[in-house]
């Protein structure tokens, strides 16, 4: 099956999570109709951090309820966010090409996604011309289904209840030591 994949990041304390819900080509429509309808007046994006407690358990019961499905890559901060991230990045991006996915977006940090292109391209190696993966970066302005991935990266990120409230929808947690 030809997978759709959309990620986005959350830092908590000394852990750096990257979130990526994987989404079916059928189903692409349905999810992005859906999370659009719970936006509200004059709100262009979801993003976990700005909605209310009350909207955070509605959001996530609406993805509980939708079961979408997200897996999350972990590692420790201690050296840096962005080789944090990239480590995590490489294990997705191979994760990605044993699934056989086609699409990968990410939620673009302006002058960072060039360290991201880097990394895919290294991941990808010398599967990049037979593999099926294109990447992109864009801003969750423009993609709904980025809203998945960060909402379950917060609420996974924050733990107690929110990180209860989530697990429904959390396919794996891989956790990445440090080289």
């Amino acid at each position: 099956m030809s997978l759709h994949a959309f990620v986005d990041e959350s830092r908590r304390n000394n852990t750096y999570l990257l979130a990526v819900a994987l989404v079916s080509p059928g189903r692409l429509h349905k999810f992005r109709k859906a999370l659009r309808g719970l936006l509200m007046p004059g709100q262009h994006e979801l993003h976990c951090k700005k909605e209310t407690p009350s909207r955070r358990k509605m959001i996530v019961s609406r993805l509980v309820a939708e079961q979408v499905s997200v897996r999350l890559y972990t590692r420790s901060c201690d050296w840096g966010d962005e080789q944090a991230r990239q480590t995590c990045l490489g294990r997705l991006v191979t994760d990605l090409l044993d699934v056989d996915a086609h699409r990968m977006v990410l939620d673009s940090r302006d002058q960072r996604d060039r360290h991201d292109a880097l990394t895919i391209r290294t991941a990808l190696g010398h599967e990049a011309w037979s593999s099926n993966l294109v990447y992109e970066h864009c801003r969750s302005t423009n993609e709904e289904l980025l809203w998945i991935a960060d909402v379950v990266a917060w609420c996974y990120g924050s733990g107690g209840e929110w990180r209860e409230r989530v697990m429904p929808v959390v396919e794996s947690i891989v956790e990445l030591d440090c080289p």
